[in-house]
């Protein structure tokens, strides 16, 4: 009998070993790297805008862009969505929990440019503390 995980590679690591060609590769790097980009660029609110793009303009040619573009889309908006009640927190408590909102943007961007670099290996990474927004 199997046992917990198998057949899944180690490391939080699923999906294809290679893109059909560059342009694959090309949009799911823009899906990670882009959501990293645009937490530093938006104040960890803005991650999931490339995502977005790369879904939209690639996801419905390629499933392997898509499944890259969903899973840095559902990543990104739930940390969006972490984000704007940090922010909502540290209001309430009139800046007693200032380094709330500095640490939820830390983990948007940190995971957004592991899920990068294992895409740049041709392996689609699974975020971890992800809510599933999109199929």
């Amino acid at each position: 009998m199997p046992g917990y995980g198998a057949g899944y590679p180690a490391g939080g690591a699923y999906g294809p070993a290679a893109y059909a060609n560059n342009d694959d590769k090309t949009w799911a790097l823009v899906a990670h790297f882009g959501g990293a980009a645009g937490v530093i660029i938006g104040g960890g609110l803005l991650g999931w805008v490339a995502p977005l793009i790369a879904l939209m303009t690639r996801g419905q040619q390629s499933p392997t862009v898509r499944a890259h573009a969903v899973a840095a889309l559902n990543f990104q908006i739930t940390w969006a969505v972490a984000g704007v009640l940090s922010w909502v927190l540290t209001f309430v408590t009139c800046g007693v929990l200032f380094f709330v909102p500095m640490l939820v943007w830390l983990v948007p961007l940190i995971f957004g440019i592991i899920g990068g670099v294992k895409a740049n290996d041709g392996v689609l990474y699974r975020y971890p503390m992800s809510y599933s927004f999109t199929k």
